[in-house]
């Protein structure tokens, strides 16, 4: 199967947050840390649903899997799961997979 242009990691997922956590959450989640384009990260995008009240959603893109597991050691980001775990309710979803291409972009 033909691809165009470098392969990268997708991360979609869902975190289900403890009721009435969910702002609180999100908030941590969208503080600027631009270390993360340095670390590898494409795009990282944070939703809602609103048939879901207790949940976020983010989008992530990276420019490898390894990219996505070392930014787990940044400083940052370690300050903002440690921050954050005590509102989520431990239900989390999700799906990664490999961008193999896009019809928006150029080749």
């Amino acid at each position: 199967m033909k691809h165009n242009g470098p392969m990268t990691f997708a991360n979609v997922g869902s975190l289900g947050t403890k009721p009435g956590q969910r702002d609180a959450v999100i908030s941590i989640l969208l503080r600027p840390k631009p270390e993360l384009r340095g670390a590898g990260c494409l795009l990282y995008e944070v939703g809602v649903n609103e048939e879901s009240p207790d949940t976020v959603f983010v989008c992530e893109l990276w420019e490898s899997a390894e990219a996505h597991q070392g930014s787990l050691k940044l400083d940052s980001v370690r300050a903002a799961i440690s921050e954050a775990m005590p509102m989520l309710s431990g239900e989390m979803g999700g799906t990664r997979f490999t961008i193999l291409g896009s019809p928006i972009r150029d080749a």
